[in-house]
């Protein structure tokens, strides 16, 4: 009798709210309409959400104030935990005081910097910038205190660890320590804080010297040919009516992947890659020797050691097996896949040598012959609340999961709705997520998602629920022209709402480890293994219709095509990424190498014979190494790798088996970063990760 009437007040629950679980075509019919409509339904009163702290549509004063308070706070706990005596120490009286603040101060702390990423307003985004700046000088000093570290340590070595992830908590506390030198003598530790000031003003120098570079290059319109006229349209000429030519990025992709005439795309490249060659190569050589004394000040071998020590890989040894595996298999796939582009410039062009200026140029050729795909026509199946009810449905169905907009949520402006997410099977709210896809003035111009609040397990055993924010700049339906998205954009909102999902799905016990605060090496994985949901008909069919009738969804042929291109001339492609991921590894896991030498040795033995453009430097204008990625510019491939691996093994046989969905979400998703990834990811599939399924399904889809 009880489930009768649980399930009976279950059913009527769903019928009195605006729920987002349906099935069947005619369902995400209704589902895109309700989406088109409810942006307009707005109550007057506007209400919190019920669990979240996070503040929005603060003022640039309330901003300040907010982060004003924020360090007052956190100076006020840390000064308390620093005074316990280190006899007195306790996991209650030093820990969890720390984990709590984390836990309050990051929403609080969010609250100040996400309006510079939305809003509209000059002032509130500069209020916003300098509270950031406030902050980010405070949460400095409190990794240097000294004070503060002595207590952590003294509960460390006490070693009453309260659980697992209690204790992995604070080996995490006393590394960030350390990470600042508090387990050194003074000099040293000055010395370590000099050593990151220089590091981080040279990795902006480098950055510096090629957006101020302003190059350029003379083409006649007979240069320029293949460039569609819009393109031509858009740059500067010369006073004799020349066009300029810049070596901005976008200027230099269009003309090596359009442009016909092999001499240009050649200049073109060859000017590209000598980019600040002489300046930027003794900042980068000047960076390497700064980050081997810094990593070896902190107890590692080189600076390698160092950065992998935290992350999945562990270590260089790991990532050079790792890249010259996934090398070695792709060997033959991408000879296969040179061999055709060879072929196809001597038919172009006569007998004129290939040059890796040539790949991209050639690659969208072939495209071209092999696949019939106009992805104009494609566009028009892709209208963006047909997409967003699609993927919402892929969503709750795979994990459980049931979506519901807050329509009387206080957002920051109003094209932003607001949704709350339960668990299908017990009702207990989940967490929520902010959309916020339109494009305005102002507003930053990336598809990404931010965690606002993370989940996190209180003293009192209260559960703080995550929040999250997916951004992006979208074009609004206008009257006779409906929002219609690209195909690359649909793949990005896929792979953004893993994202989503991740944070919200997250049960960890500490913030430090919720949400999207996990191994860098593999916080990627879940939405990489989700983009592959738009690559199968069944899905595809889901989330797609042509805009004039949403009932006919995208034809069987197009979902084929789409597939097949998805990995043409990947072989080739990963080759080129995996030459600059072993050069970045080399770089900072041995002590005076030859960086120009280095490139010219490695580029001919990885991509096949073809040689190093004459005169170039890719040293000099390799930002990843430079900043951001050094020593970790493996990761991309590494996530893409072990989600392969994933799919294939689990998801590839049944896209919408919530039985699999389900131990993904409390498995893989649900720890976070409370327990190492290599044996989640193992638990999850009962073996080790494998490249294998990565191999297998680039040779798939060869040409």
């Amino acid at each position: 009798m009880e489930s009768e009437r649980n399930s009976e007040k279950m059913s009527k629950q769903k019928r009195e709210r605006n729920v987002l679980a349906f099935t069947g075509a005619t369902a995400l019919a209704v589902i895109a309409v309700n989406f088109a409509i409810t942006a307009f339904k707005r109550r007057h009163k506007k209400k919190d959400l019920q669990g979240s702290i996070v503040r929005v549509n603060l003022s640039a004063s309330e901003i300040l104030k907010l982060a004003d308070k924020i360090v007052s706070k956190s100076k006020e706990v840390h000064d308390a935990v620093a005074s316990v005596p280190l006899d007195k120490v306790t996991f209650m009286n030093v820990i969890s005081p720390l984990a709590e603040l984390e836990a309050q101060q990051f929403p609080l702390v969010q609250s100040c910097v996400f309006p510079k990423l939305v809003c509209t307003s000059d002032d509130v985004r500069k209020a916003s910038a300098e509270a950031e700046r406030k902050i980010d000088a405070h949460m400095l000093s409190c990794s240097n205190r000294e004070d503060v570290y002595r207590v952590v340590k003294a509960v460390a070595a006490k070693g009453e660890w309260v659980s697992p992830e209690a204790k992995r908590y604070i080996q995490s506390l006393v590394r960030d320590f350390e990470g600042s030198g508090l387990n050194l003598t003074i000099s040293k530790r000055e010395e370590v804080q000099r050593l990151r000031d220089q590091i981080d003003e040279l990795s902006l120098q480098y950055v510096r010297n090629l957006n101020d570079d302003k190059t350029f290059l003379l083409f006649s319109e007979a240069d320029l040919l293949g460039l569609p006229p819009e393109f031509l349209k858009s740059l500067d000429k010369a006073e004799n009516g020349i066009f300029k030519v810049t070596l901005k990025s976008h200027h230099v992709a269009a003309v090596l992947e359009l442009c016909k005439v092999g001499r240009t795309r050649r200049l073109v490249a060859v000017a590209y890659g000598k980019r600040c060659g002489g300046i930027n190569l003794s900042v980068l050589e000047s960076l390497v020797e700064l980050r081997h004394k810094f990593g070896r000040l902190l107890g590692y071998s080189n600076y390698a050691d160092y950065a992998l020590d935290l992350r999945m890989a562990k270590s260089s040894s790991k990532v050079f097996e790792f890249l010259e595996e996934i090398s070695a298999s792709l060997t033959d796939l991408a000879s296969r896949e040179l061999m055709m582009l060879k072929d196809l410039k001597r038919k172009e062009e006569g007998e004129l040598p290939f040059g890796i200026e040539d790949l991209l140029y050639y690659i969208r050729r072939v495209e071209e012959l092999q696949f019939d795909l106009d992805f104009g026509a494609v566009k028009q199946y892709f209208p963006v609340n047909l997409v967003l009810s699609g993927i919402f449905k892929v969503f709750q169905d795979l994990f459980g999961l049931r979506f519901e907009e807050v329509l009387d949520a206080v957002v920051w402006h109003s094209d932003v709705r607001v949704f709350s997410v339960f668990d299908l099977s017990s009702n207990d709210l989940l967490g929520y997520f902010y959309l916020d896809i339109y494009k305005r003035e102002g507003k930053y111009v990336h598809t990404c998602v931010v965690a606002l609040q993370n989940g996190a397990l209180s003293s009192t055993g209260a559960r703080q629920i995550p929040v999250a924010l997916l951004i992006s700049q979208i074009q609004k339906d206008i009257v006779g022209h409906p929002s219609l998205l690209r195909f690359s954009e649909v793949v990005n909102f896929f792979h953004e709402f893993g994202h989503v999902v991740q944070q919200i799905c997250n049960r960890a016990s500490f913030a430090r480890f919720s949400g999207l605060r996990v191994d860098p090496d593999f916080v990627e994985i879940p939405a990489q293994l989700l983009e592959n949901w738009c690559y199968e008909s069944f899905s595809l069919k889901l989330i797609s219709g042509f805009h004039q009738d949403i009932t006919t969804p995208i034809k069987d042929e197009i979902c084929k095509l789409l597939k097949r291109r998805r990995y043409a001339f990947s072989a080739l492609k990963l080759k080129q990424e995996i030459l600059y991921c072993i050069f970045d590894q080399v770089i900072h896991s041995a002590d005076n190498v030859d960086i120009v030498e280095l490139f010219k040795h490695l580029h001919p033995k990885v991509m096949l014979g073809l040689p190093m453009l004459e005169g170039t430097n890719p040293a000099s204008c390799f930002l990843r190494s430079a900043i951001g990625f050094e020593s970790a510019c493996y990761s991309r491939i590494w996530s893409e790798v072990f989600a392969a691996d994933i799919f294939a093994c689990k998801f590839r046989d049944g896209l919408l088996n919530q039985r699999v969905g389900m131990q993904f979400r409390n498995n893989v998703l649900a720890p976070g970063g409370s327990k190492e990834p290599i044996e989640i990811l193992s638990d999850f599939l009962g073996r080790e990760p494998s490249i294998q399924a990565f191999v297998d399904s680039r040779a798939e889809c060869s040409l």
